[in-house]
């Protein structure tokens, strides 16, 4: 007997819902003996009927198998009894053995009934998962395949309703022509017969193969859809163990396509294209399938819609319309995305324009890489000295932003004199950057240093000359880099070679600090020489001084004055101030002071009367007494510098905040022996130099200079160390001022300006004739206030060192000149008193005494009047004699002394 049959499908509902009372009620049907002929059991009475008995009984499926083993299960059933009784038997023979085993029986069920419990409970909460996940995997597939049915379903009736129509048209059509033909004839011929029969074979298949098309325009639709639908049901049907170690595939989709547009950039453009012609394809085939026309027209006809969406106005028709119009609007999308692309292609070219990332197409051009306070008078300076050729291109490269380096520059108030200023943004360490401003073919490169901590400037200095020598096509210029310490020139030069010229901003100040605080005015001069506005440095060859002694050399140029030979046979070595002996020979240069570059030439040698010294004066060097207030990086050189100049016995205080025991360790760690110094003593005084009474602690009276330096505590900081230096440079003089005896003052008193010698300005320019005080300046904008009272001979550290940097930068050979002259050997400028060199009275053109200036193996290069407040370098109409006065300074070019 088959108690697992499934109930026929006559079965009451209730036997669906209640499976085991269908049972137990088909198992008393089973066992009864009455009645005789099976009975189905419907809801319908009719088949609840009992049968006749002369006919058979209606068999399903299921009562079959019932019906089959009725007989075997009654029998099964008779020995029952028999099988039970014979059961009982045994099983009390066996009790008393069960019995012993019953309690471990017992506690051993116990503990299996717990383990299947909770092997149960687990069983049944993965299939409580397991059977939720598949309901709804289940309900999504069975969506999917719903959607699928319903778009086939629409499309064939979309199709049956076109062919449908397009068949009744041809019917029309075909029974015009017939009754037309009729009409003209009651009889055919054969032949027309069968071209009729001909032409109604090809329209049957232009008619299949327009259905087709229309079929395969419809399929290609909603072919995306399917995928995106398929795609989304395998995302959500994976393993909910695997979800977060694998990726869905619809992420793993779209990841994709992000990659591939941000990689390819020409992506879009070829994804509207694309998109583009599908549309006009289809749109074609779908054309094709509701029209007569061929499939070329129809393509045509498509693709007319898609560039103008008002022209499916004239198609008649439901087909054609409905076709038409989705093309329209498919191609009001397509032109929509194109704005959207051609909008945002001309938005990402002018940011980049505006963000400056294009490239720069120039060359023979200036290069400056990195951003400070030293970019204004760099700029005046190139400008000035591409002044005669008309304006040149400097090209700022540094990590701004491109509007803000314009709007700075914008703001500069000095005229660029034709020269052009173009600004990028970058790196100076990404070679692509370097490449992006023609660094190749620049006329030269300066490398500016960062504001801020000395060695980490250097340190990017040093990468940006390793960035420079890595570039491929090599350079044309010259680098120009700009030092913090000197303790890296070195290194720089170890890596760039020959390409590579250094100016170490710190140690330049610091020596142009100790020559103005020696020679008062001097500063004065060094902005003359070193700038482009006045008379500079120029270096070119004259084959026509060839075999001349240079002291003819040194009167043959009207409007130049030389200074020195860059030497053919040394390698191209410059010796400054040489002997009158020297002939020039072929291949040597000549050095000059001179305007401008093509502003002179040598003329006819003239004649000059030599004349005599008015006597053999030998300057006296005495000891001196100089105050540093403040305390710099370069402390160390400083003072290596200064014993190299001042006389034995001469003393060096220094005034600063740093404490006494804290100072000796930091000379000797920057390198300073002191038990090497041999003509100064240092003399260390502790306080703040922004505080009177610490000031007042001090003999201000008693120095012959002083030296206020940028404090190392705030150099990082223009405006605040500029600000510590003025109201130290007011104190120390108003201090000075009130100490100077009234009778002293009287006798100093010189012509001041406006200011009267009462007044509280003219006090601090009675005492600044007593002494000399040097102000390092790091703002250009403090230069005015000084300058207008007149009470400091200052030095404009960012502006002098522009200048340098500007100079090197248009000749490179330049630099060699400036380290003599900043050097501890060598040859340096002085200021000297006219009565070394004339008698009072006596007149004498400027050739004459430049001739009696090389006697003593000097240079004349310029001079100052009595009442004159600036010096005048390289002056003209030389052959001109006039009266000198005793008053007047010379300024030369000699040895140290």
């Amino acid at each position: 007997m088959s108690l697992d049959a499934e109930p026929s499908p006559s079965s009451s509902s209730r036997d669906w819902l209640f499976p085991s009372q269908s049972f137990a009620h088909s198992f008393d049907n089973y066992t009864s003996k009455t009645p005789k002929y099976p009975r189905r059991f419907s809801s319908n009475p009719r088949l609840s009927q009992p049968l006749p008995p002369d006919s058979k009984p209606h068999k399903t499926p299921a009562f079959q198998s019932v019906s089959s083993s009725n007989s075997s299960s009654f029998s099964e059933y008779k020995y029952a009894g028999l099988r039970r009784r014979s059961y009982l038997s045994r099983r009390a023979e066996t009790s008393p053995k069960r019995e012993e085993n019953g309690t471990v029986l017992q506690r051993n069920a116990v503990v299996s009934n717990r383990n299947v419990g909770v092997s149960e409970e687990k069983t049944s909460e993965s299939k409580m998962i397991a059977g939720f996940y598949g309901q709804r995997v289940k309900f999504r597939w069975h969506m999917v395949i719903s959607l699928v049915i319903m778009i086939t379903f629409f499309t064939s009736l979309v199709h049956k309703n076109f062919s449908l129509h397009n068949q009744v048209d041809e019917l029309q059509n075909q029974v015009s022509k017939l009754n037309g033909r009729l009409r003209a004839c009651n009889l055919l011929d054969s032949t027309d017969v069968i071209r009729s029969i001909s032409k109604d074979s090809e329209q049957l298949s232009s008619e299949d193969l327009k259905n087709l098309a229309l079929i395969v325009s419809l399929t290609l639709l909603s072919i995306p859809v399917v995928i995106l639908k398929y795609i989304d049901y395998v995302s959500k049907s994976r393993s909910p163990d695997n979800i977060s170690e694998e990726v869905s595939l619809s992420k793993q989709l779209a990841y994709r396509v992000d990659v591939f547009f941000s990689v390819h950039p020409y992506a879009k453009p070829l994804a509207l294209l694309v998109a583009t012609l599908l549309l006009i394809c289809l749109g074609g085939l779908a054309l094709f399938g509701v029209t007569d026309d061929n499939l070329a027209d129809c393509l045509w006809l498509s693709w007319t819609f898609v560039a103008d969406s008002g022209n499916h106005a004239n198609s008649e028709g439901i087909g054609p319309r409905l076709v038409s119009v989705s093309i329209s609007f498919g191609g009001m999308l397509i032109f929509a995305m194109m704005l959207g692309l051609v909008s945002d292609s001309i938005s990402e070219k002018f940011d980049s324009l505006r963000k400056g990332r294009s490239e720069v197409v120039e060359q023979n051009h200036t290069l400056i890489l990195g951003w400070s306070d030293k970019l204004g008078s760099l700029l005046n300076q190139l400008a000035i000295a591409n002044e005669s050729l008309g304006g040149g291109i400097v090209v700022v490269m540094a990590e701004r932003d491109k509007e803000e380096m314009e709007l700075d520059i914008s703001k500069m108030e000095f005229d660029f004199k034709g020269t052009s200023v173009i600004c990028r943004s970058g790196s100076p360490l990404i070679l692509a950057d370097l490449k992006k401003v023609s660094v190749s073919k620049a006329h030269a490169i300066i490398v500016l240093a960062e504001d801020g901590n000395a060695d980490q400037s250097d340190a990017r200095a040093l990468r940006t000359v390793l960035s420079l020598t890595g570039v491929k096509e090599g350079l044309r210029g010259h680098i120009v880099v700009e030092l913090s310490d000197l303790d890296n020139e070195v290194l720089v030069k170890l890596v760039g070679g020959d390409l590579v010229q250094t100016v170490v901003a710190h140690d330049v100040i610091g020596r142009l600090m100790i020559q103005c605080a020696r020679q008062p005015g001097l500063a004065q001069i060094w902005e003359d020489i070193l700038g482009f506005e006045n008379c500079e440095f120029y270096i070119k060859r004259w084959p026509t001084l060839d075999g001349m002694p240079f002291e003819d050399a040194l009167i043959s140029f009207p409007d130049a004055i030389p200074c020195g030979v860059k030497v053919a046979s040394c390698g191209g070595k410059i010796i400054m101030n040489p002997d009158d002996s020297y002939i020039l020979q072929e291949g040597d240069e000549i050095l000059v002071i001179a305007e401008d570059d093509d502003s002179y030439a040598p003329a006819e040698l003239p004649m000059v009367r030599r004349g005599n010294l008015p006597k053999d004066f030998i300057l006296p060097k005495s000891a001196e007494k100089i105050l540093f207030c403040g305390w710099r990086r370069d402390m160390e050189d400083m003072i290596m510098v200064l014993d190299a100049f001042l006389a034995p016995g001469s003393e060096l205080w220094m005034f600063n905040d740093v404490p006494e025991n804290d100072r000796e360790k930091k000379l000797i760690d920057g390198g300073l022996d002191l038990s090497r110094l041999m003509n100064i003593s240092l003399v260390n005084r502790e306080g703040n130099a922004v505080i009177r009474r610490h000031l007042e602690s001090l003999p201000l009276e008693s120095f012959d200079s002083i030296l206020i330096l940028a404090d190392e505590s705030v150099e990082d900081s223009a405006i605040q160390a500029d600000s510590r230096s003025l109201a130290t440079l007011l104190l120390i003089r108003d201090i000075q001022a009130k100490r100077l005896p009234y009778r002293e003052a009287r006798v100093s008193q010189v012509h001041r300006g406006s200011f009267s010698q009462g007044s509280w300005i003219g006090e601090m320019q009675q005492a600044s004739d007593k002494s000399v005080i040097i102000s390092e300046i790091l703002d250009p904008r403090t230069k005015n206030l000084l300058s207008m009272s007149k009470i400091s001979d200052y030095v404009l550290s960012n502006e002098l060192v522009s200048m340098a940097l500007a100079m090197v930068a248009e000749d490179r050979q330049i630099n060699d000149v400036l380290e003599e002259l900043f050097a501890e050997e060598g040859n340096e400028l002085h200021i000297r008193q006219a009565d070394l060199y004339l008698r009072k009275g006596e007149e004498l053109s400027f050739l004459e005494v430049i001739l009696r200036a090389r006697q003593r193996r000097e240079i004349v290069i310029g001079y100052r009047s009595a009442n004159a407040e600036r010096a005048v370098i390289n002056p003209p109409l030389k052959s001109e004699k006039r009266r000198w006065s005793l008053q007047d300074v010379f300024v030369v070019i000699a040895e140290k002394e």
